[in-house]
């Protein structure tokens, strides 16, 4: 009975309920039905209504309509016809090729026309192809990228862990997107691109717990630095980490300090970007909510051909990149941080603290933002080493670094390992004498007195300037060689004209005598001798080559 009223519509029930109420009238001797009804009509609901009520408990369920079950509904066409058609869907509809509805259709004609087979109408067969699954079509002819996003829906990261863990820190996503807009120089005015921003989110709570904003490229130096923020903002490292596939996540440093503060690391699958929906959606509702809305965006060059020089968001950029570090902050820790989440029903910020109170702070996870911890941060160059030179120091970066430990002649001009502070361009570290050493560059009295963020900004300019300059002199470099190549071209053409003047000049000499005579003598016979059709007619040519 319950699947007979589960499978009805509401146009049936609604059926259903009008004749229900005409039988139970006319089973108490009612007469409603007449001028509604015929008699007939009356008394066959009737019989239905007890035969029902008799077998399933319930006389209503023998006034549902059954229309739907009318007529033949199942397939005319006989069963090789119906395997011929499916042959045809996998061989030439299935395949990466991506052929249309009707050249597949066309090629199952051929087909049934050899095989002296009745041939199926066309829009038969693009019934047969919707009967098939989308995600086993999309995967066929896509792949499994495109097919994805059609696949079932996976609700928990595991079967014995809930999705998004069950208390603060115990699950944490970390991601990087580049931002949509343009920045430029905070000093000079120079056009410095688009920064990248690497955001470290809290599963359970969707509290952004730092957000890192540089000019890098995704890298472990970005990671570390937004573990070190999180210890500096929360005092703590999470327990679980997921990330997604980027080498950057395979680094060693980072495997280290992950290692060392007992934080496990988890890999979400590749091409699956549901298992990081918390940091993906967060990166739209910040672009669509708040980068969008900036002076400078980059949202019409997806649209490259529509790009003039009055909207070219290289042009209208006025963002510098510690505004925009404030503001992005601001949004984050401020704004989104007390806006209710559809997912929660609460702010993050309140199911973070309410979480916190219920489960506990558990202290022992509480780790010191000291100078061991800072240490364990600091990421090396891509090399690894730098030489040290007696008079300068060590080079990171483009800067000197300089420690007493470097005038010793034991170590000068050697490689030795380094590490720099992403956030202070004033400091470095060299190993030196098996021990690591601080050394201070020439910009050391220009961070004095300002705050950790404050210089953090200004080294990442910094860096971004001196690659700009580096990118500057290649291109520099590589038009001086053309240009020099071009002038030397052009110098021995300009020898080779001035030659052929000279020669010229003493060619037309008149009354020359002596070699120089001869030589030009010579070179006029030969002339006049190849406008002669043979040496017989010109016997003084003869005499001259005999000369």
């Amino acid at each position: 009975m319950s699947s007979l009223l589960a499978r009805a519509s509401e146009a049936e029930l609604a059926i259903a309920n009008r004749r229900c109420d005409l039988v139970r009238d006319f089973l108490h001797g009612g007469r409603n039905y007449v001028n509604k009804v015929a008699a007939r009509t009356i008394r066959n609901w009737t019989a239905l209504y007890r035969v029902t009520e008799g077998t399933c408990g319930s006389g209503y369920i023998g006034l549902l309509p059954r229309i739907r079950q009318r007529g033949n509904r199942s397939s005319r066409l006989p069963a090789d016809v119906r395997a011929l058609v499916d042959l045809v869907i996998e061989q030439h509809y299935e395949t990466p090729k991506q052929k249309t509805k009707r050249a597949c259709w066309m090629a199952l004609s051929l087909e049934c026309e050899e095989k002296g087979v009745a041939m199926p109408s066309y829009q038969a067969f693009r019934r047969a192809i919707k009967r098939r699954s989308d995600y086993r079509l999309a995967l066929k002819r896509q792949g499994r990228r495109a097919a994805y996003q059609l696949g079932t829906f996976h609700w928990e990261l595991d079967r014995k862990s809930p999705r998004h863990g069950e208390r603060p820190f115990e699950i944490v996503h970390i991601d990087h997107t580049e931002l949509d807009v343009e920045t430029r120089c905070s000093s000079t005015g120079q056009l410095l691109g688009r920064p990248w921003m690497t955001l470290l989110t809290d599963a359970y709570s969707r509290r952004v717990l730092t957000v890192y904003l540089t000019f890098d490229e995704p890298s472990y130096r970005s990671c570390m630095m937004a573990l070190r923020l999180c210890v500096q903002r929360h005092g703590r490292l999470p327990e679980t980490v997921v990330v997604d596939g980027g080498k950057e996540f395979d680094s060693t440093y980072f495997e280290t300090l992950l290692a060392r503060y007992e934080c496990t690391k988890k890999r979400r699958p590749p091409a699956e970007p549901r298992f990081g929906s918390v940091c993906e959606r967060l990166f739209g509702s910040a672009n669509t909510q708040f980068i969008h809305n900036l002076q400078g965006n980059t949202q019409i060059t997806r649209n490259v051909r529509q790009v003039t020089t009055a909207v070219d968001p290289r042009t209208l950029s006025v963002w510098t990149l510690p505004d925009l570090d404030r503001r992005v902050a601001e949004f984050l820790y401020e704004i989104y941080d007390t806006m209710e989440h559809p997912a929660l029903g609460l702010s993050p910020r309140e199911a973070f603290q309410g979480s916190l109170e219920r489960t506990g702070r558990r202290a022992f996870r509480l780790i010191p933002y000291d100078q061991d911890f800072l240490m364990s941060t600091f990421p090396t160059t891509r090399k690894g080493t730098a030489m040290i030179s007696p008079s300068r120091g060590v080079k990171i970066h483009g800067l000197y670094y300089w420690h007493g430990a470097f005038d010793s002649p034991a170590v000068a001009h050697k490689q030795v390992p380094v590490r720099y502070d992403p956030f202070d361009a004033g400091t470095a570290y060299a190993y030196v004498g098996k021990r690591w050493v601080q050394c201070c560059s020439e910009l050391h009295w220009a961070f004095c007195g300002r705050s950790e963020r404050e210089i953090m900004l200004a080294t990442e300019e910094l860096r971004r300037q001196s690659r700009r300059f580096g990118q500057r002199y290649c291109l520099t470099r590589k038009r001086l060689a053309e240009y020099l190549q071009s002038v030397e071209a052009e110098e021995a053409l300009h020898l080779q004209r001035l030659r052929d003047r000279e020669l010229k000049t003493i060619r037309n000499a008149p009354n020359m005598t002596g070699p120089a005579c001869i030589g030009t003598l010579t070179t006029k016979a030969a002339s006049e001798a190849e406008n002669q059709p043979s040496s017989a007619a010109n016997p003084d040519a003869d005499r001259l080559e005999g000369r």
